[in-house]
């Protein structure tokens, strides 16, 4: 009975160690997903929005919510709503 519960605790703890894995990957993507978001919407609007900034301005994770305070001031009902996928 000793070694088929040791056999199960290892099977659990490797799914909760694949289920973290699994969620750090998704964080990651999701992450990169939105920063590539915020990089178009600044180049896409930057005429609009963003005309006051240096054109080649490096938009970093700690700049998304300037992207998107621009995006809903001045970027009209398609910025706004870049914005808003951009704060899911």
């Amino acid at each position: 009975m000793g070694q088929g519960l040791t056999i199960l605790s290892a099977l659990v703890e490797e799914t909760i160690i694949s289920y973290i894995v699994s969620v750090e990957t998704q964080k990651q993507t999701s992450q990169q997903r939105r920063l590539e978001i915020a990089r178009k919407a600044f180049k896409d609007f930057y005429a609009q929005c963003f005309w006051s900034y240096r054109d080649d301005l490096e938009i970093t994770e700690e700049r998304i919510p300037f992207v998107i305070r621009g995006l809903r001031l001045h970027g009209g009902h398609k910025g706004y709503a870049i914005a808003a996928e951009l704060c899911r």
